[in-house]
């Protein structure tokens, strides 16, 4: 692709570090988070926090804490960035770093399970009963319900705060195809339904054999519901650009504006095929969603699991940017907290980290942005694509 086809940079790499708050929005209130700040805790409730990567790419500076000192000249261009989606699940996050706003809530079943008119369909569909159907963290329900399910060959419904409808089943009992096909069937029937319109089906399979082993795999798969508008991804992908999903971002987008997708098995593994896009030909964008800091820590409010999957991404991302080209842009940000000192076992409406780093840009710390956005913007402003309806372009400091 020829080089007046982009500004200043042939490909950028965005690498979602899930949940990766950095202090309360200044909405946080009407989500009854007030004080939650995920980064800055784990930072402030280790006994060390080894992060040398971030640190002097200038994380301090948007997330001050007691475990790193504060770059004055950072490596990176930094800031914080507000959301202006209703909501602080997955998708309205990922959403707005492509440019759309979400201003209608997708719909939650916390406090109520999911109507007995969905569940009978589930049945019917499955011919297999559904047991549980209430709120729950994932591998709390299946220490509770997995040996039932095992028995009995039963579906473990369960929602959360977020706007999901999740299924599990034990490998053994529920072949994987099978839970696929009725999520898949589910994903669909809450489709053609505007009040079950959940934002995510989660197909969850476990292994063990009772509840003192019992394991969530990496089979996971999820049903997002489509974008209800072009994202920048499209935009990409409609003017010849690649558009590289890693880990779950596929899922996410339901595949829309998306050239080619990679699965991953956990962080680490997700940076490896991150890392080695630097070494393929391409010109466009590489979209990485790095999910273990959410769902293996911040629901279950493992502060030091946490700490650690940090400190690994660190290595990892020195190694990154070593490789990087000349021609070559990395943004790390997050979708939304989890908060793995605060109440619940749920996300946090938080602000999120805009870190930027390339071999050209000389670091600072920018205002905060009013919109996850700005992401959005700044992809379409380097590769000359259609803008999206919100977001402001960064590009000019980077």
């Amino acid at each position: 692709m020829e080089k007046n086809r982009y500004h200043k940079y042939k490909r950028i790499f965005v690498i979602v570090a899930d949940s990766m708050g950095i202090g309360n929005a200044p909405d946080a209130k009407n989500y009854n988070d007030e004080g939650a700040n995920t980064f800055g805790h784990i930072a402030h409730y280790s006994e060390t926090f080894n992060v040398p990567t971030l640190t002097e790419l200038g994380i301090g500076l948007i997330c001050p804490n007691n475990k790193m000192p504060i770059h004055s000249s950072p490596l990176g261009v930094v800031a914080r960035m507000t959301e202006q989606s209703i909501g602080k699940d997955t998708l309205t996050g990922h959403f707005e770093l492509m440019g759309l706003k979400v201003i209608h809530p997708f719909p939650s079943f916390t406090e109520t399970g999911f109507p007995k008119e969905l569940i009978d369909k589930i049945e019917n569909f499955s011919g297999r009963k559904v047991i549980g159907n209430i709120s729950a963290s994932g591998t709390e329900i299946i220490k509770q319900l997995g040996e039932e399910q095992l028995k009995t060959g039963a579906l473990i419904v369960y929602t959360s705060a977020d706007s999901v409808l999740q299924i599990a089943a034990n490998e053994a009992v529920i072949p994987l195809d099978e839970l696929y096909k009725i999520c898949s069937y589910v994903r669909k029937l809450t489709t053609e339904h505007k009040e079950w319109q959940v934002g995510r089906i989660i197909a969850r399979p476990f292994v063990g054999t009772n509840k003192e082993n019992f394991t969530r795999t990496t089979n996971r798969h999820d049903y997002a519901l489509k974008p209800f508008d072009k994202t920048v991804l499209n935009y990409l992908s409609e003017d010849g650009f690649d558009v590289i999903a890693i880990g779950k971002i596929n899922d996410i987008f339901d595949g829309y504006g998306i050239t080619k997708a990679t699965r991953t098995i956990s962080n680490h593994d997700g940076m490896e095929k991150t890392t080695a896009y630097l070494d393929q030909e391409f010109t466009g964008l590489c979209f990485t969603n790095l999910v273990d800091f959410d769902a293996l820590y911040g629901h279950r409010r493992n502060l030091p699991g946490y700490k650690m999957a940090i400190e690994e991404f660190d290595q990892d991302l020195k190694q990154f940017i070593k490789k990087m080209h000349e021609e070559d842009l990395v943004i790390i940000v997050a979708d939304h907290g989890n908060d793995p000192i605060h109440h619940g076992t749920d996300h946090t409406r938080e602000m999120v980290p805009f870190i930027a780093y390339s071999r050209k840009l000389n670091g600072k710390l920018l205002p905060d942005f009013e919109t996850f956005a700005n992401v959005a913007a700044t992809i379409a402003d380097n590769f000359n694509v259609k803008k999206p309806a919100i977001g402001k372009s960064m590009m000019e400091e980077l």
